[in-house]
């Protein structure tokens, strides 16, 4: 498969127009079904190659994407979220100088 290619399980006649939210592969247990146990089961079934990986990520960003920004009425949402994320990330990078100055003193 290369870049910009449709998925190998993808087949229009019986999937219908490509959808790039959906994962057309074999259908498994979902996360919030698998019993303590059965974990590590679940994990070893995943694809983790690269590929895969970037895939998921895709996937994600596509349905966030209908969810939030491609509706006829569009709130603020995805513009907070955002905001939010790149605060967040600002904040893990420089965590390191944040830690130094806990416990200092200025008065």
């Amino acid at each position: 498969m290369a870049i910009g290619d449709y998925p190998a399980e993808y087949n229009p006649k019986i999937h219908g127009p490509y959808d790039p939210a959906r994962y057309y592969g074999k259908p498994d247990t979902p996360f919030s079904q698998v019993k303590l146990k059965e974990i590590g089961q679940w994990i070893s079934r995943r694809n983790k190659s690269p590929q895969a990986i970037v895939g998921a990520f895709s996937r994600a960003y596509w349905r966030w994407s209908h969810k939030y920004v491609q509706p006829k009425r569009v709130t603020i949402a995805p513009v907070l979220h955002i905001i939010t994320g790149s605060m967040l990330f600002f904040y893990v990078l420089n965590y390191g100088k944040f830690k130094n100055h806990r416990t200092q003193k200025y008065h």
